[in-house]
């Protein structure tokens, strides 16, 4: 569903590689946890998976599709959630998901069924006709979720999605997930909140400046991922 090999991206102005040589393999089905220190490269990889950022080298290929000679095809089989909640605040929240529908071609029937079915999980209804710059930082994540989801691409990529969620919210958006991959799709998404990697993950990556330093694909791997986590940044 997603194959990275051997990307490398550095910034303008830097010496050092954002990203080196990263190769990752996702599969239909799975929830992949990928974790590192502030700076080790996991939005970056997120920003050229994506097509947000263009990068130095390597070949990155989603649903099929190669990000590079096919982008228009591959970003329609993604969904993307920044960690900074990015959306447009002058609009409310029903005319951002629409937005984000009409993107993606999704009908009114279904871009409909949807916001009611998110709105309700959320306990946004009631907010969903008031401009976005109104709502809290949680009830931006939660916006900025359900408009990533509104198509339900095979790829989901989430950058910190938890953050600012009450518990309740929390727990929604795990079940939805856990359910979403069952269906068939993949789910990719950075945390700092190890309890709840170990609880939805089948695989996780740990990366380090800017190169992936282990990946645990076993129960018992994962349980222990603090562990390797420590050992690995200590290097």
């Amino acid at each position: 569903m997603l194959e990275i090999k051997e990307l490398t991206k550095t910034y303008k102005g830097s010496k050092n590689p954002a990203v080196k040589n990263i190769s990752l393999s996702l599969k239909p089905g799975e929830i992949f946890g990928f974790l590192g220190l502030n700076g080790a490269g996991k939005s970056t990889t997120f920003k050229c998976a994506t097509g947000i950022q263009t990068f130095d080298q390597g070949t990155i290929t989603i649903n099929g599709f190669d990000m590079i000679k096919e982008p228009i095809n591959a970003k329609k089989s993604l969904g993307y959630i920044p960690d900074n909640h990015a959306t447009f605040e002058e609009l409310t929240g029903r005319e951002y998901i629409y937005f984000m529908a009409d993107v993606y071609n999704v009908s009114k029937e279904l871009r409909d069924s949807r916001i009611e079915f998110f709105s309700d999980m959320f306990s946004m209804t009631e907010a969903l006709d008031v401009l976005i710059k109104a709502y809290s930082h949680g009830m931006k994540q939660k916006i900025a979720i359900m408009g990533g989801i509104i198509h339900y691409p095979k790829l989901w990529i989430l950058d910190e999605p938890l953050v600012g969620l009450d518990p309740f919210s929390m727990d929604e958006i795990k079940a939805f997930m856990i359910n979403y991959a069952k269906m068939g799709n993949t789910i990719i998404f950075s945390s700092h909140i190890l309890p709840i990697v170990k609880e939805l993950c089948n695989r996780v990556a740990i990366i380090d400046q800017g190169e992936i330093k282990g990946l645990f694909e076993t129960k018992e791997e994962i349980d222990n991922i603090h562990n390797h986590f420590k050992d690995i940044v200590k290097k």
